[in-house]
């Protein structure tokens, strides 16, 4: 059983370690294409790998199991519209140097989701985290105040779309990578548009010319897939509250990334509102290890 936990430490630390460095550095790298080109590859090459994965674990019967559900469908619909809008948001922050405003919606994110599930699925939440919430919103308020133009609205519509995606996902019951990819299927038809009308207007870098940025683009795919893997088996081998907290891995490397890395600017006003988060963070993590 212990051995078991300490895996599942592991892997979750290595998919949240994953998302945070070499998925900021892989679409960092990438974006000289444009960030509307990236989310297509991402989109496309996603739903691709994850094709790939439900033959190679031989998941079928639960995806059919699951399209022939109307109500599971139609959730899962608006599920892939935000993770569409999640990546989409990301990756524009990547592409226009503002990955430590990304990284501060990721610090916050697990906090908004427990905001939102004490709001519409009362679920009891502890006076620290009730605090952690507090100390979220005054900072925000903190920003508004003195620098609105400091207020990082890209990270905070990443925080919300994300936690908003994890609200729907919890209406039902379904495997992460299945889901996903039905979730994928349904913004499929549109991504391959947006790639068609790309393509025949000339402004698309992916094209067999340059088969290296080819293959470097179609790696979008694995690139998403693979740390969704190793975060979710690491959630079933040790538990949602400890694997939790290796999480903040991943917001911690892109603001270390995002500023000393690729030089991103950091005002005081911002700054402080981060300390504000990180105790937020600290405090929540804090509960959730004395209750977990």
């Amino acid at each position: 059983m212990n051995n078991n936990f300490n895996k599942g430490i592991y892997l979750s630390a290595l998919g949240s370690f994953w998302w945070g460095f070499f998925g900021v550095i892989y679409f960092k790298y990438i974006s000289f294409v444009g960030h509307i080109e990236v989310v297509i590859h991402r989109s496309l090459w996603t739903s691709v790998t994850l094709i790939l994965t439900t033959f190679l674990f031989s998941k079928w019967k639960i995806f059919f199991k699951l399209i022939s559900n109307k109500k599971i469908l139609l959730i899962l619909f608006f599920s892939g519209l935000l993770i569409f809008s999640n990546w989409a948001v990301w990756i524009y922050a990547v592409s226009t140097n503002r990955i430590i405003d990304a990284s501060f919606g990721y610090f916050v994110m697990p906090i908004i989701s427990v905001f939102l599930g004490y709001s519409f699925l009362k679920e009891k939440v502890s006076f620290k985290a009730k605090l952690s919430i507090f100390i979220v919103i005054f900072s925000i308020l903190y920003l508004l105040l003195t620098d609105i133009k400091s207020i990082p609205w890209i990270g905070l519509l990443v925080a919300i779309l994300w936690s908003v995606y994890n609200l729907v996902r919890k209406k039902i019951n379904v495997d992460t990578d299945v889901g996903l990819l039905i979730e994928s299927l349904f913004i499929l038809p549109f991504i391959l548009f947006a790639f068609y009308i790309i393509t025949k207007n000339n402004l698309n870098d992916f094209e067999i010319s340059n088969p290296t940025l080819m293959f470097i683009l179609m790696l979008a795919g694995p690139m998403t897939v693979i740390p969704l893997f190793l975060y979710v088996k690491g959630v079933e081998l040790s538990g949602l509250g400890p694997s939790g907290m290796t999480f903040y891995i991943t917001p911690t490397l892109q603001f270390l990334l995002g500023f000393y890395l690729f030089n991103e600017a950091l005002n005081f006003e911002k700054l402080l509102s981060f300390i504000l988060i990180w105790i937020a963070v600290f405090i929540y993590l804090k509960d959730l290890y004395e209750n977990n």
